[in-house]
């Protein structure tokens, strides 16, 4: 006999939920690096991650403990999903400091929203098509983890339309701004220092973050942006949608998406 409910075991989301279908997927995760390094263009974004990551000896744990919570949220049992949605504001109080409080909801804003572009940007590069309709569905489930998160609900634009023209202002009208600290920052995320792992292979994860980043904010990180590079991201959104479409489940769906459909299995 299945323990709990269906309802619970089905989150907050449930399996037939657009943001199932994106999140789950492996490669969407690897546009969380475009995310990040959109947050650091902000500067009280990028203060708060100098003053309360340790960004320098561990330059992929925010990008890795942010995909856990966020994974918690979405495809975890709706009391797991609560707990990570608590622990995200916990973390959260803790981090202010000279102008800036990662409670600020201009702040949160912003980090949602990085995060949503990626991810609609992500799937359609990598993965395959995203119907208007679909991205709107997206984002209005995504809405409701930022509600929880602290960020009010009349903040947010009404449509994706909307909220990619917010996205454009945040973009166009000074607030963001990619500084020297900020590149640093992005090198250590994008070139991480493993013992044994040659820089070079973290040259598909930069080309891919060059191509998902919006053209100001790459030039910005002074990322090279030239023939080769653009060749370079042409063949992965031609390669890497073919591969995901042959790729067996436990390649395609990230850890937490195939818990939990097993669990739904199992509950049914």
């Amino acid at each position: 006999m299945a323990s709990g409910s269906l309802k619970e075991d089905r989150g907050l989301f449930g399996p037939e939920s657009v943001i199932w279908r994106v999140n789950r997927e492996s490669a969407v995760a690897l546009a969380g690096t475009a995310a990040i390094l959109m947050q650091f263009a902000h500067p009280k974004v990028a203060a708060g991650v100098r003053d309360h990551s340790r960004y320098q000896v561990d330059p992929v744990g925010r990008l890795r403990r942010t995909l856990d919570l966020t994974m918690a949220i979405v495809f975890g049992r709706r009391q797991a999903a609560m707990e990570a949605v608590r622990a995200i504001n916990s973390r959260h109080r803790g981090v202010r400091g000279p102008g800036y409080s990662a409670m600020d909801p201009d702040l949160l804003l912003w980090v949602h929203a990085t995060l949503v572009y990626a991810a609609i940007r992500g799937y359609r590069a990598l993965v395959g098509p995203l119907s208007a309709a679909d991205a709107d569905r997206y984002y209005q489930d995504t809405k409701e983890i930022g509600v929880l998160l602290g960020v009010p609900r009349e903040m947010y634009p009404a449509s994706v339309q909307a909220f990619e023209a917010y996205l454009h202002r945040m973009i166009d009208n000074g607030e963001l701004a990619v500084s020297a600290e900020a590149r640093e920052m992005a090198r250590a995320v994008l070139r991480p220092g493993f013992r044994g792992v040659p820089q070079v292979a973290f040259a598909p994860l930069t080309i891919i973050t060059s191509g998902l980043l919006p053209a100001t904010l790459r030039a910005g990180y002074e990322l090279p942006w030239g023939n080769l590079e653009r060749t370079a991201f042409a063949a992965c959104r031609r390669i890497l949608p073919r591969l995901v479409a042959i790729a067996p489940r436990p390649v395609r769906l990230l850890p937490p998406a195939r818990d939990a459909y097993r669990r739904l299995r199992t509950a049914a």
